[in-house]
C-alpha cells in the first residue's frame, strides 16, 4: 500500500448540542477534528498506513489531539507542539438536517506556524500520496509553506492530493482567495472540491473551460461534489456521475473529509503509477466507495468518531442492497 500524508490544521470541533431552531440549554462537546487531521484518520481507520504533519498548542486540546490520532492508528511523529500559540477551536452548529456553520477561533492559532523546517527528515523519500487543503493558505507565512511542501513532494514523486474545502471565515478578507487557492490546485493530481466551491473559484469562467485549465495545468483527475447529490469525475477521457447512498444526515462535519479519504485508500491500494489517472473501471469504483464513506460519516456525530471501517462501508453496501 502507498502510504497518506495529510498536511494542515488539526483542531477541536466544539459540536453544539441544538438542532436547527430548538432551545434550551446550549452544550458544546469536544470532538477531535480538522480536515487534513481527518483525511488521515480516515485513511488509517481502513487501514491504509497514514501519517499527519502539523503543529498544535502545546495545552490540553494539542495533547488530546495528539492521543485521539495515535488512538486510530495516524503517524504522529510530524506532529509538532509549540508554547507560542493555542490549539485552534471551531465551534460547530447544525440545522435539523445536520449541516453544519462554523465559528473558528482561529488565528492566532498553533497550526499556523508551521514551517519548511519542522518536517520530519526524508519525510518524501518514500513514493506517498501528501493530502492538502485550503485551510493552510489563509495566512501568508503557512501559505508559503503549504505551496513549497506541495512542490516538495511532487519533485519527489509523490502523488499530491487537494481538497478545495473553503471555510470563507478564515480568510481575513471574509472570502477566500481564488487565485491563491487555484494555485494549491494546480499543484495537485487529484482534486475534490463542491459544486458551490467550484462555482465560486471559476468566477465568470464557464465550468468546463475552469476545468480544462486545470487539466492543463497538470490536474489528472477532479472530483466534483454536491452534499447528498450525485458525484461527477472528471478527467482526461473520463466524464462520469456516480450516485451516492441516501441517508439522515445526523452530522455533514466529517463527510467531505470520510469522502475523499475513501477515496484516497482506495488509490493506495491501487498504487500510484502512472496510468492510475487512466482507468475509467477503477476511478468510478473508487468514487462509488468514497460516496459510501461519506454517507456513513453524516449519520453520526464529530468527526474522527464518525469515520467508517471496511465493515461499516460493507454494512452500508448490504442495507442499500
Amino acid at each position: 500500500m502507498t502510504p497518506v500524508i495529510a498536511f494542515g490544521e488539526a483542531l477541536i470541533d466544539m459540536l453544539s448540542s441544538r438542532l436547527g431552531d430548538s432551545t434550551g440549554p446550549e452544550t458544546f462537546t469536544p470532538y477531535a477534528g480538522g480536515a487534513p487531521a481527518n483525511v488521515a484518520v480516515a485513511c488509517a481507520r481502513l487501514n491504509v498506513p497514514s501519517q499527519f504533519l502539523g503543529m498544535v498548542g502545546d495545552d490540553t486540546f494539542g495533547h488530546f489531539l495528539i492521543r485521539e490520532l495515535k488512538s486510530h492508528g495516524v503517524d504522529t511523529q510530524g506532529v509538532v507542539l509549540t508554547k507560542e500559540a493555542r490549539t485552534a477551536l471551531a465551534f460547530v452548529s447544525r440545522d435539523s438536517s445536520g449541516e453544519r456553520t462554523f465559528d473558528f477561533y482561529r488565528p492566532p492559532a498553533a497550526d499556523l506556524l508551521y514551517r519548511l523546517e519542522h518536517l520530519p527528515h526524508g519525510v518524501f523519500e518514500q513514493p506517498a500520496i501528501v493530502h492538502l487543503c485550503s485551510n493552510s493558505l489563509t495566512d501568508p507565512e503557512i501559505a508559503e509553506t503549504t505551496l513549497a511542501i506541495a512542490a516538495m513532494a511532487k519533485r519527489a514523486g509523490c502523488l499530491v492530493s487537494v481538497d478545495a474545502n473553503l471555510r470563507h471565515n478564515l480568510w481575513a478578507e471574509g472570502a477566500a482567495d481564488t487565485w491563491l487557492v487555484t494555485d494549491l490546485i494546480d499543484s495537485a493530481e487529484l482534486v475534490k472540491v463542491s459544486l458551490e466551491e467550484l462555482d465560486y473559484l471559476r468566477g465568470d469562467h464557464p465550468q468546463d473551460a475552469w476545468l480544462a485549465e486545470r487539466m492543463a495545468a497538470g490536474v489528472k483527475v477532479v472530483v466534483v461534489t454536491d452534499g447528498p447529490n450525485d458525484v461527477v469525475l472528471k478527467g482526461i477521457g473520463i466524464d462520469q456521475t456516480v450516485n451516492p447512498p441516501r441517508v439522515t444526515a445526523v452530522d455533514t462535519t466529517a463527510g467531505g473529509d470520510a469522502f475523499i479519504g475513501g477515496l484516497l485508500a482506495e488509490l493506495s491500494s491501487y498504487g500510484i503509477s502512472e496510468s492510475w489517472h487512466q482507468d475509467s473501471a477503477f476511478l468510478t469504483r473508487a468514487v462509488n466507495i468514497a460516496c459510501r464513506c461519506g454517507a456513513h460519516a453524516v449519520t453520526r456525530p464529530g468527526a474522527y468518531a464518525a469515520l467508517p471501517t471496511h465493515a461499516d462501508i460493507e454494512a452500508l453496501r448490504s442495507s442499500a442492497g
